[in-house]
């Protein structure tokens, strides 16, 4: 018996990550995971046991002898030989030829006799006829799957192959792809010796999926490195569709801290179009093919709840085994899930988490395409629409990549684009897991850009404002600041953000905070759900057939369109309480004026025309009001489940324009009607200075107007905190229509008699052990308002996240001084 540094075999039950330099990463890991991660129990979750197919792998030392036999080292050395793989047709020319080389060799008699006694012994271990036994055959290159070095998709996974015959080729094709021209092409960027990288096979049992579905699972959030969040991608079908980018899949989010919990902490679903799908082939020499998914199950989640938090679960015990953000590939068969691939994470673990890189436009264009961004960065150059390989040698260095998809092959023309925009694809297809790879933005699912985007147009790709990404016409202007966080010191008034978009939230967490003292629910409800909650709530009402359509069309997969609403403000909510988690955030209620809400789809038959809305119909005279009521049950009803379903015991909530006690009361009432009961606290200022959860529901109440002041003592008696609206306590105190330029000179926050009341205030409901925050800008635009502010004691200051650091630094200074 050979040692096993000699062997042609390798079970994934005699190997484990320690063995990459005899079967590779891929392998390595299958037998890391079948080995030590399926035969036993997690402490994380000691019930859950995580399943992974089982198989061998053909070794390394298979192929060097393989090679050898054959006689392909020294012909494969003299044609790569002073190869430019810029040079795509030489490129081209050199990688045909050594994969030639291979397809036509053959197996030396003793390996081709280990290879087929293997497939029969998996057949018998599996309890199954021969003729029954289909496999998965996945390259595992030596240099695969490193820490350190991203080979993912370099080589080919050969799927359904069945019998003897076809397992030897595909092993074949499987030793050919180390050649594919990208994976030459990205050796020699990445200085590897091109012989002296091996390459393994697993032959791994099929799942099933083409009777299901499979997707791709990160334990992180793959564009910001946010560690606490569960990505799962899910179309149906085989997998190749996903990481190709042919298809754009379904997207979830789950928060790993709360799943811990045992909580269900699905924090965001996206629904995918997922318009084709793999399945298997009656044709045993092309065993796959290409079918068309029926509307209703491109309409559908693919995953339902508990399957999206079992792959989870698995997620975060493998995370947890290798100690390290990981990249895992799931299948199902329609009744078992399995993971069938892991690998460690690659871009994001190697991110510099002490430098925050921030790219802003400075201009605005007009928006061709959007889609999913990746990444972000901004990237400018002129368009060029490659449609065939044969058009990759047009393309210039500095050009932004627009395509349908991208293919492997093209990886040696990507890493000279600017920037890449695709039609199809998702946050885990090749393009994105590429641009990620090469630092270069790219938006993809655009459903159009190859249509709209003309070759030789100067454009501008943007994926600096969240999950939608955007091209622009021209090139424009935009700026990447630095800040180097490696000797921040905190000030002690504590600094909150302001937030509103939820695609931002987990860049902004990496800015040192305190939590947010103000998250504006409004921009959730404009932008995630655009629909107006009565429409909803009286969807069969609706005689408009336009409004319908609509509303329809964007509550596709959603049969309740109740459900719809409170679901997406869930989602919003809940994902900007994860990014903070466990600081406290503070959700302000809906605080839309009548104008602004008669926008939203179907608002129009919903609210009146008010002469001034900015002091009309607005905040807590909404929320009891029998023709708003039960609207706000619905944001009652979102905010339970952040809370309890979810288990963010963080978020908090706040009441903007309270003008009275006796409406304050009103709201408390319905909000305890609606799930939210709400109980005074003793002393509401050490909670709110504490650094610890406090599960208790705390309710603060806007100080936005001269009254909240005036009657503190009677406010204080129903809430838990004060939080100054800057803005409107300053409209309201000098009597400023402040969407009026007119008369904007009068005054701002650092009026004497605005100062005045924000005094008053802190010093009284200090007296009654109350907290008191403020939000707005002026403490960042005015100095010795910022000053006035920590001298009379403020407990936090909420501001734009752009603003944080720079006042925060500030504030420090300014503490230090004073304390001299």
């Amino acid at each position: 018996m050979p040692n096993r540094e000699e062997q042609y075999i390798l079970w994934f039950d005699e190997i484990d990550k320690r063995d990459i330099p005899l079967v590779g990463g891929k392998n390595a890991n299958l037998g890391e995971m079948y080995q030590n991660i399926t035969k036993s129990k997690s402490q994380l979750f000691p019930h859950e046991q995580v399943k992974v197919p089982f198989g061998f792998s053909v070794t390394a030392y298979a192929y060097r002898i393989f090679l050898q036999k054959n006689g392909l080292d020294e012909k494969i050395k003299t044609i790569l030989a002073n190869l430019n793989t810029s040079d795509m047709h030489a490129l081209d020319k050199a990688g045909s030829e050594v994969r030639e080389l291979i397809l036509n060799s053959s197996f030396p008699p003793d390996l081709q006799h280990a290879i087929t006694d293997a497939y029969e012994n998996l057949a018998k271990k599996l309890d199954l006829p021969l003729e029954k036994l289909d496999v998965a055959v996945r390259s595992s290159a030596t240099a695969e799957d490193l820490a350190n070095a991203s080979f993912a998709g370099q080589q080919e996974s050969y799927l359904n192959v069945k019998g003897i015959e076809n397992l030897l080729y595909s092993i074949k094709e499987a030793f050919s792809s180390l050649f594919t021209n990208r994976a030459i092409s990205y050796r020699a960027d990445q200085h590897f010796d091109h012989l002296a990288i091996a390459l393994s096979c697993a032959v791994q049992k099929m799942v099933r999926s083409d009777q299901g579905c499979s997707g791709v699972m990160f334990s992180l959030d793959t564009e910001s490195g946010f560690r606490n969040v569960i990505l799962i991608n899910a179309s149906w079908g085989l997998g190749e569709f996903i990481v190709k980018g042919i298809v754009t899949p379904d997207e979830y989010m789950v928060f790993k801290p709360t799943l811990a919990k045992g909580k269900n902490a699905i924090i965001n679903k996206r629904i995918g179009s997922k318009e084709k799908k793999l399945i298997y082939s009656d044709d045993l020499k092309n065993p796959t093919q290409e079918i068309s998914v029926e509307q209703n199950d491109r309409d559908r989640f693919v995953l339902n709840d508990e399957q999206i938090l079992q792959l989870s679960r698995w997620g975060m015990i493998i995370e947890d085994h290798y100690q390290k953000p990981m990249d895992m590939e799931w299948a199902f068969d329609g009744e078992q899930l399995y993971i069938v691939q892991a690998r460690p994470e690659t871009v994001q673990a190697r991110r510099d988490m002490t430098v925050l890189e921030e790219y802003k436009l400075l201009e605005e264009g007009k928006v061709l395409v959007t889609g999913t961004s990746v990444g972000e960065k901004i990237g400018s150059g002129k368009a060029r629409y490659i449609k065939h390989p044969s058009e990759l040698n047009d393309f210039q260095a500095g050009e932004v990549l627009i395509a349908e998809i991208t293919d492997p092959d093209w990886e040696p023309i990507m890493k000279k684009a600017s920037a890449i925009v695709t039609d199809a694809g998702g946050r885990t297809s090749h393009a994105a897991i590429v641009s990620r790879e090469l630092g270069i933005p790219a938006i993809v699912g655009c459903g159009d850009a190859t249509l709209t985007i003309k070759t030789g147009t100067d454009i501008t790709v943007s994926c600096a404002s969240g999950e939608d990404g955007k091209v622009y016409e021209g090139k424009l202007k935009f700026e990447i600041k630095k800040t180097d966080l490696k000797n921040f010191v905190a000030p002690k008034t504590k600094i909150k953000m302001i937030v509103a978009d939820p695609d931002l939230v987990f860049n902004y967490s990496f800015i040192p905070n305190h939590g947010v003292g103000l998250a504006r629910e409004e921009f959730v409800i404009n932008n995630f759900i655009k629909i107006h909650p009565n429409a909803l709530l009286n969807y069969d009402k609706i005689t408009d057939p336009a409004v319908k359509e609509t509303i329809d069309h964007l509550t596709s997969g959603y049969t309740d369109k109740v459900k719809f609403y409170v679901e997406k403000l869930a989602y919003g909510i809940s994902i900007i309480a994860s990014a903070f988690y466990p600081h406290e955030v503070l959700l302000r209620f809906s605080d839309f004026k009548s104008n602004e809400y008669a926008t939203l789809i179907g608002g129009n038959q919903y609210e009146p025309n008010e002469e001034n809305p900015m002091i009309g119909w607005r905040g807590a005279s909404r929320y009891y009001d029998p023709n708003f009521e039960q609207a706000f049950s619905l944001e009652c009803q979102a905010v339970k489940r952040v809370r309890e379903e979810m288990g963010l015991y963080n978020l908090q909530v706040m009441i903007p324009f309270c003008r009275t006690p006796e409406e304050g009361q009103k709201v408390l009432d319905v909000m305890a009607k609606n799930g939210l009961p709400h109980q005074k606290i003793a002393n509401p200022l050490e909670v709110a200075a504490s650094d610890e959860i406090d599960e208790r529901l705390r309710v603060w109440v806007m100080a936005e107007i001269p009254s909240n002041i005036l009657l503190v003592e009677d406010f204080a008696a129903l809430f838990d905190g004060f939080s100054i609206g800057s803005n409107d306590l300053t409209q309201l105190t000098l009597g400023l229509d402040r969407d009026s330029k007119l008369i904007a000179h009068v005054g701002n926050e650092n009026n004497k008699a605005v100062k005045k009341l924000i005094k008053t205030l802190i010093a009284n409901a200090h007296a009654m052990a109350m907290p008191v925050g403020i939000c707005g800008q002026a403490p960042s635009d005015f100095p010795d308002f910022a000053e006035f502010l920590v001298k009379e004691g403020i407990d936090s200051i909420s501001l734009q996240p752009d603003s944080v650091l720079k006042t925060s630094l500030d504030l420090k200074k300014l503490e230090d001084s004073l304390n001299k």
